[in-house]
């Protein structure tokens, strides 16, 4: 099992901005009524953009046990966020996590 599905510290602690062509009504998988509009071209994942950040698609509690609710349809800056890399654990740190190690990317 992967730390992410009982971590969810990513998605509580970054804004999550992508292009508007990641969303299902531009072509894209991202269901846009779970965003937000930045600009014409940008758009985020509604709960990224305030404070306390916690992305609308995160279930759970964050440490304890997560899961997604797009997993299989998530943005961009969220699949390409590494399991135990520097932002992985950066974002733990926030949470009072222990940091992970460092995977190799794919």
């Amino acid at each position: 099992m992967s730390q992410c599905q009982t971590c969810g510290a990513c998605c509580a602690a970054y804004r999550v901005q992508f292009s508007v062509y990641e969303l299902d009504d531009m072509g894209g998988a991202v269901p846009v009524t779970l965003t937000e509009t930045v600009n014409g071209s940008t758009c985020r994942m509604r709960g990224t953009g305030e404070v306390p950040i916690r992305c609308v698609a995160l279930s759970g509690s964050v440490g304890t046990g997560v899961s997604c609710a797009i997993y299989a349809l998530r943005p961009r800056p969220c699949t390409e966020l590494q399991e135990g890399s520097h932002a992985c654990n950066k974002a733990r740190q926030r949470h009072g996590l222990p940091p992970l190690d460092e995977r190799p990317e794919h």
